[in-house]
């Protein structure tokens, strides 16, 4: 019976899913802001629900470890979605647009997801009342992020004005149709959450498996389904800003869960653990990026070496954590 209650609760995350691909892209165009920053900002903010809700219930729950491989896990995952999407659509070759028009989205990803891990490794002591001043410093890096693509978004030379096709709804339909989708996340991911900690019971594997991998697959379900949904609607922009915006979007709420956890600094509690986690996932990134900008046009069989490196190491690294959930 779970394992119905886990694939209905799925479904319907799917569908919201595809809700948010729909009237972001509404937003995009009536606003005028462009896909690309509405994929970082609302897309992945929205669809990265799933992550912070799931986190500040492992964080009531008290287990702190749940709630750091959920996020880090994310961004291992979105980075492997990436990947696949390449694969799927690879004569529009996504990787090689990710790395010319979200070249600086992917390095600040790249980033923050270092210093994050750093601050892991440096566990510092400073606190400003319960809340880390590591914690603080992540969530004003984001801040900061998100101005540097807003700005580096803008067109520099005046763009024409274009008839938006009278097919496409209203900004309020778009923006009371987004706001539906995603509340919709908010009251259906909790559920499903539960759901699949209760198979992880079942199964009987780690804490840091099913962290990383159960519960960071069901939490991203909605940056997949969204990102195919937007792909199938032509916007590649916003797809592509979607996955890492998700992964910038994963650090705040690291920093983000903090302000919830009321016994001290959340980073500080943080297993040492999970900087295996967390590597992959920078190493990831980056992979994703150089490969790029070199401009690899290798293929193995039908898959980019660039796309194929993503895919290996994401493998390699649930091999890695899986055999650390055994021993452990």
């Amino acid at each position: 019976m779970i394992y119905v209650q886990f694939f209905v609760l799925s479904a319907l995350i799917v569908f919201a899913a595809m809700q948010l691909a729909k009237y972001g892209d509404v937003i995009a165009i009536r606003t005028g802001l462009g896909g690309m920053f509405i994929g970082l900002l609302l897309m992945a903010g929205a669809t990265s629900l799933p992550e912070v809700l799931t986190t500040i219930s492992a964080m009531g729950q008290g287990v702190p470890d749940l709630a750091a491989g959920n996020l880090l896990g994310s961004n291992m995952f979105n980075m492997f979605i990436l990947a696949i999407l390449d694969l799927i659509y690879r004569k529009k070759r996504l990787l090689r647009k990710a790395a010319l028009k979200h070249a600086l989205s992917g390095s600040l990803a790249v980033f923050i997801i270092g210093l994050a891990v750093f601050f892991i490794l440096a566990d510092l002591p400073f606190t400003i009342g319960w809340v880390g001043v590591d914690s603080l410093a992540v969530m004003a890096i984001y801040v900061v992020a998100m101005r540097l693509i807003q700005t580096s978004s803008q067109p520099v030379h005046a763009v024409q004005p274009f008839e938006i096709p009278a097919e496409i709804p209203g900004l309020r339909r778009g923006l009371v149709g987004f706001g539906l989708a995603a509340a919709a996340l908010m009251v259906v991911t909790p559920m499903m959450v539960r759901s699949s900690n209760q198979i992880a019971e079942i199964t009987g594997l780690g804490t840091t498996f099913i962290g990383t991998t159960l519960v960071a697959l069901v939490t991203s379900l909605p940056e997949l389904v969204t990102t195919l949904a937007a792909l199938s609607l032509g916007a590649d922009d916003m797809a592509i800003g979607n996955l890492f915006g998700s992964n910038l979007f994963n650090m705040f709420a690291l920093g983000l869960t903090d302000l919830f956890y009321l016994q001290g600094r959340f980073i500080g509690v943080v297993d040492p653990a999970f900087l295996l986690v967390g590597m992959i996932g920078l190493l990831m990134t980056g992979m994703g990026l150089i490969g790029n900008l070199a401009r690899l046009e290798r293929r193995v069989l039908f898959i980019e070496v660039d796309a194929l490196a993503l895919i290996l190491a994401y493998f390699a690294g649930m091999y890695l954590l899986y055999l650390r959930g055994v021993a452990g």
